[in-house]
């Protein structure tokens, strides 16, 4: 399989001369474990997938880092969340930097022990499946924001893919992207292997034929706000199972809950998050879309588009090695003048004081009056409203009012 650059290899670099410990997080198959071999090549490398070594590093934590000693890499750390204590013990003996790297694909469980045990010691990286800036190796490096010289510095290097439903369907695993595995084959692969290991271990969920349910109807939802009476309705399920089973998807990098905006002056909020599925390919595959062309004109065009723009734009953040859960959200509520018609707005950036509203098009051609939930954000006196947009597919940014951007979706 080729390998592709990721956008994190400069990061992990940095972190390992700044930290004593880094943790790489982030769902199953987003590359993790190639990340740290090809970026780390020379370090010692263990995984406590290996059953006998997952049982001496949660037994005999410090006779298995006398056996394995620094500078070593452990992959899949959360199996000896034992291991901890004793990695915080090695990095309290010395000064020196970069003596462990560690990943997992369980990022809340991992969270508990780095918490407990080496706060301040680590530095914490979240990696994603691959970006569209990583296909195409494009090395613009800044977060998406809809403002003019954002998109004048972004113009410099980006491209525009030959076939973006192609992309969307594919996914962005590693694996699937940059190999010839069967598309249908690899994502029954990760669905099985994800059933039988993450969800038997994040919970005690007896009937996994019930869960891929679950996980069926989720993913017909993505991109809408989250209801969690509808889908167990829908699953035979009550609603507190699928509250439950929601937070295995989120803990597990599934998901993602996108928090509506919070403003005491946005009385008529709707206050419950939308969700959003991490991997389109994933969402593609268990709603049975099966080939770029049956999705590009089907039913779930829209909310899989806006599913992948949400990704993409996350990325971009995640990236740059920035918290995106604090400069994102959504609005939907009935603050528009007198009419009381609801109002949407896909996704609000929040930096520096003010709100850069955009709204998410899968349409070439788009006009301003898409953009007229906008101006309730006017109504949010301790904010500032910035520069909106409107990404779509048309062919090249350009002004669609004084305040207003249209910008082709692949310039995030």
């Amino acid at each position: 399989m080729d390998y592709i650059k990721r956008a994190m290899e400069s990061r992990l670099e940095k972190y390992c001369g700044t930290y004593k410990a880094v943790l790489v997080t982030g769902a199953r198959q987003v590359g993790k474990s190639t990340l740290l071999k090809k970026v780390f090549p020379e370090r010692r490398y263990v995984s406590l997938d290996d059953p006998f070594l997952e049982e001496q590093a949660k037994l005999n934590g410090d006779m298995f880092l006398s056996l394995n000693p620094t500078p070593l890499t452990i992959d899949e750390v959360q199996r000896a969340k034992e291991l901890f204590r004793y990695i915080k013990i090695k990095c309290d003996e010395t000064e020196a930097k970069g003596l462990f790297c560690l990943s997992g694909s369980q990022p809340f469980h991992l969270m508990e022990g780095v918490a407990e045990s080496l706060s301040g010691r680590i530095g914490i990286i979240e990696l994603s499946g691959l970006s569209m800036r990583e296909l195409t190796a494009d090395p613009f490096d800044r977060h998406f924001l809809p403002t003019m010289e954002y998109v004048t510095d972004r113009r410099e290097t980006v491209q525009q893919p030959a076939n973006l439903w192609e992309i969307i369907h594919k996914g962005s695993y590693p694996e699937m992207t940059a190999s010839e595995k069967e598309w249908g084959a690899f994502y029954a692969d990760y669905v099985k292997t994800y059933l039988e290991r993450d969800v038997r271990e994040l919970a005690a969920v007896r009937d996994l034929n019930i869960f891929r349910r679950f996980m069926i109807a989720a993913a017909a939802r993505t991109g809408q706000i989250l209801n969690y009476s509808n889908i167990a309705s829908e699953i035979g399920k009550d609603a507190d199972t699928v509250k439950r089973w929601i937070s295995i998807l989120e803990a597990s990098g599934v998901i993602y809950l996108l928090e509506p905006y919070a403003s005491s002056a946005l009385k008529r909020a709707i206050k419950s998050p939308k969700f959003y599925f991490r991997d389109t390919g994933l969402v593609c595959y268990l709603t049975r879309w099966l080939t770029p062309e049956a999705l590009a004109y089907g039913a779930m065009n829209g909310s899989i588009f806006e599913t992948f723009v949400i990704s993409e734009i996350l990325k971009s953040y995640s990236n740059e090695g920035l918290d995106y859960r604090y400069m994102v959200s959504y609005y939907r509520g009935k603050d528009r003048g007198k009419t009381e018609r609801e109002a949407e707005i896909d996704l609000i950036i929040e930096e520096n004081g003010t709100l850069y509203p955009v709204e998410i098009k899968m349409n070439s051609k788009v006009t301003a009056d898409m953009t007229a939930a906008f101006q309730v954000l006017d109504k949010i006196p301790e904010k500032k409203r910035g520069m909106g947009a409107v990404l779509c597919t048309c062919p090249q940014p350009g002004m669609l009012r004084e305040n207003i951007l249209q910008i082709p979706i692949w310039y995030v």
